[in-house]
């Protein structure tokens, strides 16, 4: 029986995500939601989903001794962040004045306001509200295995005000319009993670997650 290990920091819809991994997930593996750094360690995937903010994120991590083991299952094992999960991969956030996150890949986190005033985009006249909240299209920009069955241009579900901008443009795993061309995924070896949330959108949704379940990252195959 393998493991997918959902973790657990306090943070994120971690019910829903757990729920819909459960519904696509094979008859040989188990999913749990899990804070025990040992069953992180233990896990053959690991996803790692969040929402709130990026302090509250990093201080949570912090105080229940995650950083660590997240970190190294993200060097080592099939890894899907999440939302603010895949913020906090980044080195810095612009949120809460400044926060200083796990550093995987170089690149900060930005605002979607800053980004408006930057390029002189009108947010009423553009009919942009922010937090960017609801469907929107995720161009593809590399293949990958977790886009198996996903048509490019298909739609899913976001909720958020911030986007990650990496160093490396070469992570880039898909981009999507929101005023700006923002990246809405990125991926790199055993790592992918999203922007959107896969759990709330629908049958691509849970295609992405099955491909994620099987996926086999030293092949680069889905099983």
């Amino acid at each position: 029986m393998s493991l997918i290990a959902v973790v657990d920091y306090g943070m994120g819809n971690l019910r829903s995500v757990s729920k819909a991994l459960e519904h696509v997930a094979s008859s040989g593996q188990k999913v749990k939601v899990t804070s025990d750094p040992a069953e992180i360690a233990a896990a053959d995937h690991i996803v790692f989903p969040g929402q709130g903010a990026a302090r509250d994120c990093m201080l949570e991590l912090k105080q229940r001794g995650l950083i660590e083991p997240v970190l190294k299952a993200a060097r080592e094992k099939p890894f899907l962040g999440i939302c603010m999960g895949m913020q906090v991969l980044l080195a810095h956030s612009k949120e809460n004045d400044g926060v200083d996150c796990m550093g995987l890949y170089d690149g900060e986190v930005r605002f979607f306001g800053t980004a408006f005033a930057e390029n002189k985009i009108d947010q009423k006249e553009a009919l942009l509200k922010i937090p960017h909240m609801g469907w929107n299209r995720v161009h593809q920009t590399q293949s990958h295995p977790l886009w198996d069955g996903i048509e490019q241009d298909s739609r899913f579900y976001f909720v958020h005000s911030y986007y990650v901008s990496p160093k490396d443009e070469a992570l880039v795993a898909s981009t999507t319009d929101f005023g700006i061309d923002f990246v809405s995924a990125i991926a790199r070896d055993n790592v992918f993670a999203a922007q959107f949330h896969p759990e709330k959108s629908a049958a691509d949704g849970l295609q992405l997650l099955e491909n994620f379940t099987q996926w086999n990252w030293f092949t680069g195959l889905i099983k």
